[in-house]
């Protein structure tokens, strides 16, 4: 899927007001019918809350939510309602956001690829078979699964085996995991659109 920036302004928009619609009413914001085809295609979708300490343009941006749906099981804009609410009030890690709050919390939406198996023989040959700045990870082994969305690897500036490792301890599994065979390691991309500063202008995110 291609997106262009004013369809991914669009879509951090939606998910900003969703958020603020649910704060304030308690209820999910019916998603638009009116949009162009792309919105309602299945698609993946993550969407990251970051809560600006200090300066806007040069304070720490600390992880405030972050949920979404990997596979694309539900149109883009409903997956895209969906995981903001959740972002903001179901992710077991952080207390709920509060409407206060949401004026110093940028928004990011990351729209994802279908995960793709990696299907090596060799686990050595994994990590050169990941690349940071394209990939995201998924690992699954039984009913343990984790995900790490491409810019975290850029962020944190992991090379790719330190990548995997922490996508296995993401997945409740040991570091390691991923150089057997029975753990599955599936990679995928994603087109990620963030806010500069809480309810400001879009950007399309530069990974690579």
């Amino acid at each position: 899927m291609e997106l262009t920036l004013e369809e991914g302004e669009l879509l951090v928009k939606l998910a900003r007001k969703a958020i603020e619609k649910y704060l304030k009413e308690g209820v999910v914001d019916t998603p638009p019918a009116d949009l162009s085809e792309v919105f309602y295609e299945p698609c993946g979708v993550f969407v990251t809350l970051n809560k600006i300490i200090g300066n806007v343009e040069h304070g720490r941006r600390d992880l405030r939510g972050c949920i979404g749906f990997p596979e694309p099981i539900k149109p883009l804009v409903s997956a895209l309602v969906e995981a903001a609410v959740a972002a903001a009030v179901e992710d077991p890690r952080f207390p709920p956001v509060t409407l206060d709050e949401l004026s110093s919390i940028v928004i990011d939406v990351s729209v994802l690829t279908p995960p793709r198996l990696i299907d090596v023989e060799d686990r050595k040959r994994l990590p050169s078979m990941v690349k940071i700045g394209r990939d995201g990870l998924i690992v699954e082994r039984g009913f343990n699964r984790g995900l790490l969305l491409p810019q975290v690897a850029v962020e944190e500036n992991w090379d790719a085996e330190t990548f995997l490792s922490y996508t296995c301890l993401k997945a409740g599994l040991p570091p390691e995991c991923w150089r057997d065979k029975k753990t599955r390691i599936y990679s995928f991309q994603a087109i990620v659109f963030e806010e500069t500063s809480p309810n400001g202008t879009v950007r399309r995110l530069e990974l690579g």
